[in-house]
This record gives structure tokens, C-alpha cells and sequence, in this order.
């Protein structure tokens, strides 16, 4: 206990100091997003990979709390996948690089001794979901750092209760680093987390997740993983729709998605990050009472319904064009990068 607080206070002063220490290099080096206004460096990811996997490897090194090889392995695919999210925020990429990148390196962390074989693919292909949907959710300040947070402590509540100490310590390292980043990144931001810290983000949690599940009824498993990401999931069918109704590219960046429609509704910036934050908490909520079996599966559905029901109201909200920002208050990419 006495070290996972210590672990978590590290992870989030070593995440705020380096996000602060990294911005002006990345403005010079110009690894940026560009914004309509002014470009946001994107020291923010990398500050957040460096401290969890910095201390969280410390950890297991000094034999405080070992990590255990699957733990491990995970951590280092992690890191994998956040130097190609690096690639991606200092050059284009394109999305089948990211897509398959992403998919090896789930592949690689997948218990498939405990999920079986068809199991296994279909949670490569829901991590590879996942962490692309947190990429896709870096759209507003705030708010994909907000959610990775809830969304760490809620994986990490159903780690701790299947007794996976070491996955439960990583997640607390991470929500702790995401915490300390977001002192740069809430509006007014000046630090984004770009593509690296997103993609790593969304696959650690999507992968601990999956890893905390392995081995239980796979109904009530998809149940609970669904609540978990109900927001990232919730923005990705809204876009989707959005764009496929109205015909344009899927990839085409533009300011569709539900930090910029509650922007349209009158929210603030600020506003929108904590009325998605608490949606998220909502959903992780759920996730955690099915998986200690105190509320039925069912529960995911309502969980389910609710986002449903939300992204269909929020589609009858008009949008701007990809060449107007709905507000420089809110991240409207003129590149790819954020979907």
C-alpha cells in the first residue's frame, strides 16, 4: 500500500515536470498539432509513457512490487506501440500502419491459454478498438487525460480484486502520470497528448482489461469491457455515423465529435471534459459492480442504451465543416492525426 502511493505520487510529479521540461523541444523539433490559432506541443505523451513505464520498471526492479512477466510483456508492447504513435505525431501515417502496429502488438499480450483461440482474436481486435478510439477521444482539452484516468482506476478496482497486484500498481502508476500531465493539458492546455500517449493509453488499459477477464463467461466479459470505454466507444459510432450519413471520408478530421457538439450545445470547454468524465464514470461504475458480481450483467446493457441514446441525440446537433472550428477553444485538427 505504502508503495503504491509512493509509485503514484512519483509517476504523477515526474509526468507534470517532464511534460514542462519536453514542451519547448517539441515546439522546436515540431512535434506539434496544429490548431487554427497556435501549435500545440505534444511533450504530453511522451512525459506520460516515460513516468509509468519508468516507474513502474523501477518497481519491479528494486523487488517492491514485481511486475510479473505478463505484466511486463505488456508494458513493453505498450511502449511499442506508443514509440509508432511518436511516428505518427512527428510524420503522417497512415491508418493501416497504426491499425496493424497496434494489432502485433496486441497479439502479443492476448492470454489466449485462458481466453481460447476466437476469444483471443476478438480481443486483439477490441484493444486495437480501444486504443484507437483514445487517439480519435484527444479532440478537446481535457478530456482524453480525464477519462484515461477514471478509466485507469476502474480497471484497476477489478485488477486488485482478482488479486493481479502488479497489473493493478501499473494502472494506478498510470492514471497517476495522466493526472500530472493534466495540469498542462486542462483548458487553457499547453501541452497535448498526441497520438504516443493516447495509443498507449487506450492499449494498456484496453489490454489490462482484457487480461483481468481472461478466463470468465465471455458475455458478461464483453459486458464489462464495453462499460469500461462506453465514452471512447460512444464517440467513435457518433463520428462514424456522423460522417457516413453524411458522406464525407471517415478519416476526413472534422469537428463532429462529442466534446465538439457539447461545445455547440453551450457547454464550456471545461464543461464538456467533466460532463464526459462523469459519463465515463458512470460506465466504469457499472463495469467494476458486474465484475465483483454485486449488480447483474444486465447492468452493461443499460450502460449500452444510455450511449446509444446519447449519440443519437447528439447527431441532430449541427456541426462545422472541417475547413471552420466550431470554437479555437476546441481541438478541431486541420490534419488526420486525431481523427
Amino acid at each position: 500500500m505504502l508503495y503504491g502511493i509512493l509509485a503514484a505520487t512519483s509517476a504523477l510529479l515526474l509526468a507534470a515536470v517532464l511534460t514542462a521540461v519536453l514542451r519547448m523541444a517539441a515546439l522546436r523539433l515540431g512535434i506539434v498539432d496544429r490548431r487554427w490559432r497556435r501549435p500545440m506541443p505534444l511533450s504530453g505523451g511522451v512525459a506520460v509513457v516515460a513516468a509509468t513505464c519508468g516507474v513502474a520498471f523501477v518497481g519491479d526492479w528494486r523487488g517492491v512490487t514485481p511486475l510479473g512477466p505478463d505484466v511486463g510483456r505488456l508494458l513493453v508492447a505498450g511502449a511499442g506501440v506508443a514509440l509508432l504513435g511518436l511516428v505518427a505525431d512527428v510524420r503522417r501515417v497512415k491508418a493501416r500502419f497504426l491499425v496493424g502496429g497496434t494489432a502485433v502488438a496486441a497479439a502479443c499480450v492476448v492470454p489466449y491459454e485462458e481466453t481460447g483461440v476466437l476469444a483471443g482474436m476478438l480481443a486483439v481486435g477490441w484493444i486495437v478498438f480501444v486504443a484507437l478510439g483514445f487517439k480519435a477521444l484527444d479532440h478537446a482539452d481535457g478530456l482524453a487525460g480525464t477519462v484515461g484516468v477514471v478509466t485507469a482506476f476502474g480497471a484497476g478496482a477489478c485488477a486488485a480484486a482478482e488479486v493481479m497486484d502488479g497489473l493493478a500498481v501499473l494502472l494506478s502508476v498510470l492514471a497517476a502520470a495522466l493526472t500530472g500531465f493534466l495540469m498542462h493539458n486542462w483548458h487553457p492546455a499547453r501541452a497535448g497528448l498526441g497520438a504516443c500517449g493516447a495509443l498507449f493509453t487506450g492499449f494498456v488499459l484496453a489490454s489490462a482489461a482484457v487480461t483481468t477477464r481472461a478466463g470468465q463467461e465471455l458475455g458478461s466479459s464483453a459486458g464489462v469491457l464495453s462499460a469500461l470505454t462506453a465514452v471512447v466507444s460512444a464517440d467513435v459510432l457518433l463520428v462514424v455515423l456522423a460522417r457516413g450519413l453524411s458522406g464525407r471520408p471517415l478519416l476526413r478530421a472534422a469537428p463532429d465529435h462529442l466534446a465538439h457538439r457539447l461545445r455547440r450545445l453551450g457547454l464550456t470547454p471545461q464543461g464538456a471534459a467533466v460532463v464526459l468524465g462523469v459519463a465515463a464514470f458512470g460506465g466504469v461504475l457499472v463495469a467494476v459492480l458486474v465484475h465483483l458480481g454485486w449488480i447483474a450483467a444486465t447492468g452493461a446493457l443499460w450502460v449500452a442504451g444510455g450511449a446509444l441514446l446519447v449519440v443519437l441525440a447528439l447527431l441532430r446537433v449541427k456541426c462545422g465543416s472541417a475547413q471552420r472550428p466550431v470554437s479555437t477553444q476546441v481541438r478541431a485538427p486541420l490534419r488526420v492525426r486525431n481523427g
